[in-house]
C-alpha cells in the first residue's frame, strides 16, 4: 500500500466516522425524550445516568476519530 492510497483511506475513513458522529450528536438533540426511554428500558438506567452516558460516547468517539483517522491523515499528508 502506497502513502498515497493509505492517505486517502484516511481521509475518506475521517469523513465517514465525522459524518456518523455529526448524525449520533443530532439524533441525540432531536430524539432525545424517545432515545432516552427507549434506552432506559433496554439497560435499566435511571435517566440522568443517560445524559452523562451519551456525552461519554460522543466525546470518546471524537477523541478516537482525531486520535486514529485525523491525525495520521494530516501527518501523511505533511510527509508527501
Amino acid at each position: 500500500m502506497t502513502v498515497e492510497s493509505l492517505t486517502e483511506l484516511l481521509g475518506w475513513a475521517s469523513i465517514v466516522n465525522i459524518a456518523i458522529l455529526l448524525f449520533s450528536t443530532l439524533l441525540l438533540i432531536a430524539m432525545r425524550g424517545a432515545v432516552t426511554n427507549l434506552h432506559s428500558k433496554l439497560f435499566g438506567l435511571d435517566e440522568k445516568d443517560l445524559g452523562r452516558a451519551y456525552f461519554q460516547y460522543l466525546a470518546q468517539y471524537k477523541i478516537a476519530i482525531i486520535t486514529l483517522n485525523i491525525t495520521p491523515y494530516i501527518a501523511l499528508k505533511i510527509m508527501g
